[in-house]
């Protein structure tokens, strides 16, 4: 079922039948939700001019992403980029993505959500999974530092491999915010009581997602790059991209 494979040189699985490729992240704790360094990085972004309009609706929704806690996660494999139409269309021959410019985009699902992820064979990742793995042992804004991302880091195509190497962190992954990915967590928010280990807080209602810097694209100056960071999080609503996470195989692929 698994191969192990070197892309874009680094180690990865890869799913067989689907062809679909992982990262294997390791595993380690980590200080999760938004900074107080993190609330300065982008307060000195603003003085400088560098946002778009004001953010005092940011900082008032700050706390949905805080207390900074310290979280313990174990190995897990996560795909490299979110699943494109083609890797959709394994598990859903007929699915159609009007969203989509081509094949090797980013899907988006909307009516077609339940139905791939009874079909997946994998599990979604839970917040803390996701936010760990975005950060990729960093701890600013994005992996790249405490500046301003831009327009140009948003990616949702994947045709173009030495692009797609390019985005990857340390981990080795793509696209970390790019589009608004589902996580197993019921939306709360705040992290008020959230466990100190990775496992998803569940219940009824909406799931988190993480990211969406792409789904505006192109960006109309509504300061779009603050969905890139590491920590926003929002609530599941219209359409969301799948990146799907697994255990770590052993060695023989199982």
């Amino acid at each position: 079922m698994w191969a192990q494979e070197i892309v874009a040189g680094r180690p990865a699985w890869r799913h067989v039948p689907s062809g679909v490729v992982f990262r294997a992240v390791p595993g380690g704790t980590f200080r999760m939700g938004l900074s107080d360094a993190e609330l300065d990085a982008v307060r000195a972004i603003e003085r400088a001019d560098g946002a778009d309009d004001n953010l005092e609706s940011f900082f008032a929704g700050a706390d949905r992403a805080r207390p900074v806690r310290e979280v313990r996660v174990e190995p897990f494999l996560i795909a490299r980029h979110p699943l494109t139409v083609a890797q959709v269309r394994h598990w859903l021959p007929e699915y159609e993505d009007s969203f989509a410019e081509s094949a090797s985009n980013t899907a988006r699902l909307e009516d077609d959500l339940d139905a791939l992820l009874g079909a997946l064979p994998f599990r979604l990742p839970s917040e803390a999974e996701w936010e760990y793995a975005a950060r990729a042992g960093t701890t600013t804004l994005t992996f790249r530092g405490d500046v301003r991302p831009d327009e140009d880091q948003v990616l949702g195509d994947f045709a173009d491999e030495e692009r797609t190497a390019a985005a990857e962190n340390a981990f080795g992954l793509a696209a970390m915010g790019s589009a608004n990915e589902i996580c197993a967590d019921v939306w709360i928010p705040h992290f008020t009581d959230a466990p100190a280990d990775a496992r998803p807080r569940t219940g009824d209602g909406p799931r988190v997602v993480r990211g969406g810097g792409g789904d505006l694209h192109p960006w109309q100056g509504c300061d779009e790059w603050l969905l890139l960071l590491s920590t926003t999080r929002d609530e599941a609503q219209d359409f969301t991209a799948i990146r799907p996470a697994a255990p770590v195989p052993s060695r023989q692929g199982n």
